[in-house]
């Protein structure tokens, strides 16, 4: 196949897929940068121009190893109170919060005494702490090398694979190799690459020519994640045998883009040359690999995913998929303002005959739309694949997180949730400060913030539910706009403050930071597909007379304390008074 033509299909690929080959070619800048150079981190350099005092966190690290503790502490501390005095930004402050305190430790180094003292107190000995130290810090890195960096090139190859043959590739298909739990066997292979070609390395040529011997590894095992190391390599050189100049000559082509992008700060690198000179060296394997079955018929024992490289015919996905035959019916809608709700916010007004037999049938709908790509042959189909792939989130289904909710069960979890943040900053303030306070403007046993969040994220995304990394975002953005809004009225209203965030790392106006945020994405995550369903599933066992003479109940009560606390504001020392 001449370069043309491989370069002829590896744009075609990059224009169907442009959006999840810019994100594949950002993730991989990180980890090359971040990872790259595994024990640098360790390495007692004085060089750092980063900071007014020239010290750096190797300077702590150096004085740890040539000095003691002490020594460590004072450089450490130095450098945190500098780069604290030198911050002028009001938003990414460094005086409060945990974010504050993670980035403080790190960019000064005083995480590097905090695990020596550590150790320190447990074997005794100064020096041996010290050492003890760098070989963790070592073994951190060497790890995070060897589960994430080293493998990457295998989760990318097999993911542009199959964007050459689908239309669309899943999201999800980053963790394919902790779906078949080959994610370990495929790092060994990769680690025995790596010590093969720092060995070849050593000699005159032998580390060019293996490099193109070794070329194809990352390509084999996205294809076939289950052959040994040894096997792995052996079938690259087979494949490689008159092709590595070939090879060479193909990513001298790119030498051009290449030096355009160290021209454009590596900006035309990620978002044109990268992803086409990845597509096209996929090309280029697809090539090799059809020349070597060509050339000779054993190799088929090693190529066994065949649906990689053309989709399978409909009667085979039929098999594959049976529930596809009779899941496909989308149910008919609930009509009028029953409907809007339900299809926009998952709101239920109530719970009679025709909406238990609605959810029935929108439940096996949604199962089927979760396949409907790889039903469709759009998508891989990942039933078809050699090895037998674990089922996704087959606990999480069970309970069910796309259903809807009626009215009652919605109130009543208002109040759950509202009742857990309250109970969440009360205990938060009896652990740090050991003082009782009732936290929140309102007087009774909850915080409605964190309730009129969980309802929002749980009806304002309910269409995006089935997009969990999406959704991680909007709650972001949701909490993010409810806990900002919500302190600027109630400071308007009061003149007072309720929470303050000021000092701390990322924080806007000291009402929002991104410390508050990811506890809020993370929790609202644990509501929206676990907490929810689960809550409305116990609440669906009470009696609805009940259910209906409770929620009543407690919307008097608040109503009664939320008019109280308008004239009268619960205030006072741990609640808007914070010195």
């Amino acid at each position: 196949m001449k370069r043309k033509e491989i370069k002829r299909k590896a744009k075609k690929v990059m224009k169907r897929h442009y959006g999840l080959l810019i994100v594949i070619c950002l993730l991989s800048a990180l980890l090359a940068g971040n990872l790259s150079s595994t024990f640098s981190t360790v390495q007692t350099s004085n060089e750092s121009a980063s900071l007014p005092s020239q010290l750096s966190a190797n300077e702590v690290l150096q004085n740890l190893i040539e000095e003691d503790l002490d020594a460590g502490k004072v450089v450490a501390h130095q450098i945190q109170q500098e780069e604290i005095q030198s911050n002028s930004s009001a938003v990414f402050g460094r005086t409060n919060g945990v974010m504050a305190a993670l980035v403080n430790s790190i960019s000064s180094g005083s995480i590097y005494v905090t695990l020596t003292a550590g150790i320190h107190t447990i074997i005794g000995s100064e020096n041996l702490s010290i050492w003890c130290m760098v070989f963790l810090v070592m073994a951190f890195f060497f790890l995070a090398w060897f589960f994430i960096q080293n493998i990457f090139a295998v989760i990318v190859q097999r993911m542009i694979l199959e964007a050459r043959t689908y239309k669309y590739v899943a999201h999800d298909r980053f963790l394919f190799l902790s779906r078949v739990r080959k994610w370990s066997h495929v790092a060994w292979v990769r680690f025995v690459e790596y010590v093969y070609g720092s060995l070849w390395s050593l000699t005159i040529i032998g580390g060019f020519i293996k490099h193109y011997s070794y070329y194809m590894i990352p390509f084999i095992l996205a294809e076939n994640p289950t052959l040994k190391a040894n096997e792995t390599i052996r079938l690259s050189r087979m494949m490689m045998k008159g092709h590595k100049w070939e090879c060479c000559k193909l990513e001298l082509s790119f030498l051009g883009w290449d030096m355009l992008s160290v021209l454009t700060l590596g900006l035309t690198g990620i978002f044109y040359s990268a992803p086409y000179k990845a597509c096209a060296l996929a090309e280029y394997y697809v090539y090799v690999r059809q020349c070597s079955l060509e050339t000779d018929l054993s190799y088929q024992k090693f190529f066994k995913d065949t649906y990689l490289y053309r989709p399978a015919i409909p009667s085979l996905l039929q098999q594959a998929y049976p529930e596809g035959i009779r899941m496909h019916q989308k149910p008919k809608s609930l009509g009028g303002i029953r409907g809007f709700l339900v299809n926009w916010f998952g709101i239920l007004l109530k719970n009679g005959k025709e909406e238990r037999e609605y959810e029935r049938a929108n439940h096996r709908f949604l199962q089927y739309a979760s396949l409907k790509r790889e039903i469709e042959g759009l998508q891989y189909p990942t039933r078809l694949f050699h090895i037998p792939e674990t089922e996704k989130r087959s606990r999480l289904a069970l309970l069910d997180p796309l259903r809807d909710y009626n009215i009652w069960s919605l109130i009543l979890m208002f109040f759950i949730f509202s009742g857990i943040g309250w109970f969440w900053e009360v205990s938060l303030h009896l652990i740090t400060d050991g003082v009782f306070v009732n936290r929140g403007a309102l007087y009774g046993p909850w915080l409605p913030i964190y309730g009129s969040g969980g309802l929002l994220i749980l009806t304002l995304l309910k269409r995006f539910r089935t997009k969990p990394a999406l959704t991680f975002v909007l709650i972001l953005v949701v909490c993010g706009i409810l806990e900002y809004t919500t302190s600027y009225v109630m400071e308007m209203n009061t003149g007072l403050k309720w929470w303050d965030y000021t000092g701390y790392f990322l924080n806007v106006n000291g009402r929002i930071c991104a410390e508050g945020l990811l506890v809020f994405g993370i929790g609202g995550m644990a509501f929206i597909y676990v907490l929810a369903p689960v809550f409305d599933g116990w609440i669906q066992k009470i009696r609805p007379l009940v259910l209906k003479a409770i929620c009543s109940l407690l919307l008097f009560v608040f109503i009664c304390d939320s008019v109280y606390a308008h004239f009268v504001p619960n205030a006072g020392e741990g609640i808007t008074d914070y010195e």
